[in-house]
């Protein structure tokens, strides 16, 4: 007789907890601060979903994830059935369980989230992604027969990754080229591996590579190669070098020794091991004061990757904590770790002759909205103060690096270097697509894939001629030259 089918938990249950090391302990190390859930204890968060049919969290999922069914075979205990639902939509399963900011997206469309908790839909997928890891399957085989057609895709963050493992899967033959010495783009210089260890993001590459996709590392399109050549070699190519260029501030001392923007700091720690110096060649003297700029996830990673280095940390943002566009959990971590949270503050200065010595700042209020709606933050006068320090970290947002569309002048781009797509993903350039970071500004991991996704449709549909390239115009998000809300 086949088992009943498990009852719904109360709407009033409680989200399940999900286990994290002390924060004595791990601000000591880089290893990952979740522990994840157990099979019961998924399976018990699993039960507080509705499985309702209106799905409000596919709505708000970059990717469309039919979130019901996925959790509808977890509450079943289907562990295969629930990650091949998973990875209909997405191919990096255990990655954006991690890093996603599903508070934003499909756990905010919950219908519990107005009176109650919304399902902890992001620890399910990575609890999904991990059982996946713990049980590898036999790779996939191509969906369709070889088309004889090769792809070149630029850059292996998520955006390429994600096209990359779909167009192998049409039945071409593709290429990465990156443009560091170990793939993973974002995931592996972006994000420190206390929130996404190395051997998560490697075995979904290996996941990737089995369908027969080729990495080339070390390749810096527009240096190493043209894009004019790369475009005369292959039959397609996909960019996806997403928003690597750092943002300053403007503000005098930023040239001294003892400033980084956050972007050089990260990669610096995650991907040339400056934590470990002078075990590695790298160094990262951020002294026993720290300060760091910024609201987002990646100021967030400075501070708490500036922590585990042994300093004192100090984070300014010019806005209130509800309106950080940082996740709320990664702010409690930061909090729970030592980091002196400072909001409503910005610099003016950073002080020191040839090296930091300390940076001035001033409070700030609320003045007029600006594009988003929000209150642009006005200086109060007389509130200005000083500190003391060792480094300042700038982590404010990213822009785009010029060195792929400077090899291709016939590229279009628009003033802050953001590729020109129309609605398929398709330039201005025949047989170049674009997708991620380098056609939006800057977005989120989630949204990368997505467009991974959408550029290799777009791709197989030109390759086999069943449309034709588009000519260059405009696309939505471009008409704004606003960077997004969220990267300042």
């Amino acid at each position: 007789m086949a088992d009943e089918p498990r009852p719904h938990r109360p709407l009033s249950a409680p989200r399940v907890s999900v286990e994290m090391r002390e924060p004595r302990d791990r601000v000591r190390d880089f290893e990952e601060v979740s522990l994840g859930l157990s099979l019961a204890d998924a399976q018990l968060e699993a039960e507080r979903c509705r499985l309702c049919t209106r799905s409000p969290c596919m709505q708000g999922c970059p990717v469309g994830i039919d979130i019901p069914r996925f959790i509808s075979a977890l509450i079943e205990g289907d562990l295969e059935r629930a990650h091949n639902v998973i990875s209909e939509r997405n191919a990096l399963p255990a990655v954006c369980g991690r890093v996603c900011a599903m508070d934003e997206q499909c756990e905010r469309s919950c219908i519990l989230e107005k009176r109650h908790d919304a399902v902890a839909i992001g620890t399910l997928e990575r609890f999904v992604g991990d059982w996946r890891r713990a049980n590898p399957s036999a790779p996939t085989p191509p969906a369709r027969s070889g088309s004889g057609k090769r792809v070149a895709v630029v850059g292996s963050g998520p955006a390429g990754l994600t096209a990359a493992q779909d167009l192998a899967s049409m039945g071409h033959e593709v290429t990465i080229f990156e443009a560091l010495h170990r793939p993973g783009g974002v995931l592996v210089y972006g994000i420190p591996r206390f929130r996404l260890p190395l051997a998560v993001i490697d075995e979904e590459i290996e996941n990737i590579t089995r369908l027969g996709v080729e990495i080339r590392t070390n390749h810096v399109i527009g240096r190493t190669t043209s894009l004019n050549q790369l475009a005369d070699d292959f039959d397609a190519v996909f960019l996806a070098t997403g928003a690597g260029l750092p943002m300053f501030l403007g503000v005098p001392g930023e040239s001294l020794v003892g400033v980084y923007s956050g972007n050089e700091f990260l990669m610096r720690v995650n991907l040339m091991g400056a934590n470990r110096f002078p075990e590695t060649n790298t160094p990262v003297r951020t002294g026993g004061r720290v300060v760091v700029i910024g609201g987002g996830d990646t100021s967030l990673d400075c501070a708490r990757t500036a922590s585990r280095l042994g300093a004192h940390v100090s984070l300014f943002y010019r806005r209130s904590r509800e309106l950080m566009p940082s996740r709320t959990e990664e702010v409690d971590h930061a909090i729970e770790e030592g980091v002196d949270l400072q909001c409503e503050t910005t610099p003016i200065r950073i002080i020191g002759d040839e090296h930091v010595e300390g940076i001035e700042c001033t409070r700030l209020g609320p003045g007029a909205p600006d594009a988003s709606g929000r209150a642009s933050p006005v200086p109060i006068a007389g509130s200005e103060f000083s500190i003391e320090c060792d480094t300042v970290i700038i982590a404010i947002g990213f822009g785009v690096n010029p060195t792929v569309s400077r090899s291709s002048p016939d590229l279009e781009v628009d003033k802050r270097g953001v590729v020109w797509t129309d609605d398929h993903l398709a330039t201005s350039k025949r047989g170049i697509f674009a997708g991620g970071d380098i056609a939006t500004g800057g977005a989120t991991v989630i949204l990368a894939v997505a467009h991974g996704r959408r550029a290799a449709k777009s791709i197989d549909a030109y390759l086999r001629g069943e449309r034709a390239q588009a000519t260059a115009g405009g696309a939505p998000w471009l008409s704004d030259p606003t960077p997004p809300v969220g990267l300042i």
